[in-house]
């Protein structure tokens, strides 16, 4: 159910991945450095995995075990904790693997608008952070900007559950009805925002066109940029 527009807004909760930085070459990089350093220090396993083929097994092993659904981080470390088993590998390793592919995961290029926005959003309103991923706003560097970070993994559900939403508003001390969720994703951002109550704002970087079987969602605001949502924002104050 979609929040009553008279509401006022006083809180923002960001998605993070192709939201505040494009997450597709992220990982890539993230994956080939992990190959890299599989190659040198665990050669065993890179002579019998390919990186495609570490992907199609974590896949496998998501629709496998739901609980991997909402824990990117543990769907990794199991699916390399199988493939040094199944090679013979020294298993106290992965940790060290982990750390090379958690230390590039966390090494993104921000959208340009994001440290020029957001630290103007903070002084102006609360901000929070509520992701499906793995990323870590300390390591990143943006953390100060928000009140209250929350991941998947650490609710045990996953967006677009209803659940995740009101425990990032049980963390602000806000009813969803006060509370914005911008992100770039129409059906678990959008549509997962408004069926727990609260705004759904669709940040649509890149001009794109709703897919056929989303056309139904009609996000509160459609905006392409920070800046956009900046204006957004000061529109409301004025009108309400």
């Amino acid at each position: 159910m979609n929040a009553p527009a008279h509401e006022p807004i006083r809180a923002l909760l960001f998605d993070l991945d192709d939201t505040l930085w494009p997450i597709t070459p992220v990982i890539e990089r993230a994956e080939t450095l992990l190959f890299d350093w599989l190659s040198d220090q665990v050669p065993l396993v890179t002579e019998r995995y390919t990186i495609a083929a570490m992907r199609k097994r974590r896949s496998e092993l998501m629709a496998e075990h739901p609980r991997f659904r909402v824990d990117l981080w543990a769907l990794r470390h199991a699916a390399l904790h199988e493939a040094f088993v199944a090679c013979g590998a020294d298993t106290t390793r992965i940790e060290e693997a982990m750390d090379v592919f958690t230390t590039a995961r966390n090494q993104v290029t921000l959208f340009d608008d994001v440290l020029v926005c957001l630290p103007r959003l903070a002084e102006r309103i609360t901000l929070g952070s509520l992701t499906n991923g793995a990323a870590d706003l300390r390591q990143i560097g943006l953390d100060h900007h928000f009140a209250v970070s929350l991941a998947a993994h650490e609710i045990g559900r996953a967006k677009p559950d209803p659940a995740v939403f009101h425990a990032a508003c049980e963390a602000l001390a806000l009813p969803p009805s006060q509370v914005a969720y911008v992100g770039d994703d129409l059906r678990l951002d959008v549509e997962g925002a408004q069926k727990a109550g609260l705004r759904g704002i669709w940040l649509n970087r890149h001009g794109a066109a709703k897919p056929a079987e989303q056309a139904h969602i009609e996000p509160d605001a459609s905006l392409a940029s920070l800046h956009e949502l900046e204006q957004w924002l000061h529109l409301r104050s004025t009108t309400h």
